[in-house]
């Protein structure tokens, strides 16, 4: 008889490359973001930010799949029903926000890739792309996951030859631009804003937290899930050192970077591994919402079917698209993950801290006791 228990892969690695998935986005694998959030602590200000960063999404997604596992809340409506009770809708509106926003940064990247390398025009990229994110997204649950695995291998093996090319090419630069590093300012506050609303990527992912299998799967998924998310971005970010502090002011440091390095069809390659991460990224986003919805059917009998999801994925979609043609990528990354930061701190980290020291870890050990949960 053929095992049904879950393998290592879905119980331990799944979890934080599915983090990794929601995070990574248009901001983080074009370098927008580490510009944006990092670099103006400088060289070394920058990765002791990116640990903060790393070290908050660990303890944080750990604490998130173990009360979600307790409560079986494997969407964020019933996630946020057993959390905050009566004010579940708080986050329901956050999180509205914020799926808008990340789908307008990851279209407006999507365009200025595509006419960067392709010379599309820009609305050409960002139609491609949400028309790649409409289609995973139809199919549920076995779709997305095969995406995030898929995506990841891809992905983690451009990480590796773009930090091997530019370390072979530019390592002088880097280690001179680290030994003459401006004094540490800042980093902490860039550190914690990243971390803020890029957490929030936890309850997205829940759909694929229903194969842990205990609370220890949980606490490790969870812990995994900051080093998985961050990796490559701090290789990303010592890369871009080398370029410090003119990339600052590049809309696509990747694209900056890239051009420098002389080596054409890996460029190529890389900016559709940036493509590539914003698919996984969007359909994240947007399956949760479909996710959230299919919980709602489901207390009244009826399921999702795939055309009741592909018009919800595309509805979304289409008001991305505005957003992303009326803002572009760097006004959506400088002044809206900021607001969303402070948001999400508010109607999610403080209350789900809140909520495990006054529970002192009772909701990991037996369920969620009666009392517990509104």
């Amino acid at each position: 008889m053929q095992s049904t228990t879950p393998t290592f892969f879905k119980r331990f690695l799944l979890p934080g490359f599915a983090f990794k998935a929601v995070v990574i986005g248009g901001g983080y694998a074009t370098g927008r973001e580490l510009v944006e959030y990092f670099l103006p602590g400088g060289p070394w200000g920058g990765v002791l930010g990116m640990l903060l960063a790393m070290i908050c999404w660990s303890v944080i997604c750990a604490t998130t799949f173990v009360f979600a596992r307790a409560s079986s809340s494997y969407d964020y409506g019933s996630f946020f029903r057993a959390l905050l009770g009566p004010g579940w809708f708080l986050f329901d509106g956050a999180y509205a926000c914020l799926v808008i926003i990340v789908l307008s940064v990851f279209g407006a990247a999507a365009g200025a890739i595509g006419a960067a390398v392709f010379g599309w025009p820009d609305l050409a990229g960002t139609l491609l792309l949400m028309t790649g994110i409409a289609l995973v997204a139809t199919f549920g649950n076995e779709s997305v996951e095969r995406l995030f695995k898929y995506v990841t291998y891809f992905l983690y093996s451009v990480y590796a030859i773009f930090v091997v090319l530019a370390i072979l090419k530019t390592s002088d630069r880097v280690v001179a631009n680290f030994d003459h590093a401006p004094p540490l300012s800042g980093w902490a506050v860039g550190g914690l804003t990243y971390a803020g609303y890029n957490v929030v990527g936890a309850v997205v992912i829940l759909p694929v937290l229903r194969h842990l299998t205990s609370r220890r799967d949980a606490i490790i998924a969870g812990l995994l899930a900051g080093p998985l998310g961050m990796l490559p971005a701090v290789l990303f970010f010592v890369c871009m050192i080398a370029y410090y502090p003119e990339i600052g002011s590049a809309t696509l440091p990747s694209d900056y970077m890239l051009s420098r390095l002389d080596a054409p069809v890996f460029h190529v390659i890389f900016q559709m591994m940036i493509l590539a991460a914003l698919l996984e990224s969007g359909t994240g986003a947007v399956h949760a919402v479909n996710q959230r919805v299919a919980g709602v059917m489901g207390t009244r009998g009826r399921t999702l079917s795939p055309a009741i999801r592909l018009a919800l994925s595309t509805g979304i979609l289409v008001v991305s698209i505005f957003v992303a043609s009326r803002f572009g990528l760097v006004a959506l990354i400088a002044r809206g993950y900021r607001v969303l930061a402070y948001l999400f701190i508010a109607v999610y980290v403080l209350p789900l801290l809140a909520r495990a020291l006054w529970t002192r870890g009772r909701f990991g050990r037996a369920g969620v006791a009666a009392g517990d949960v509104p």
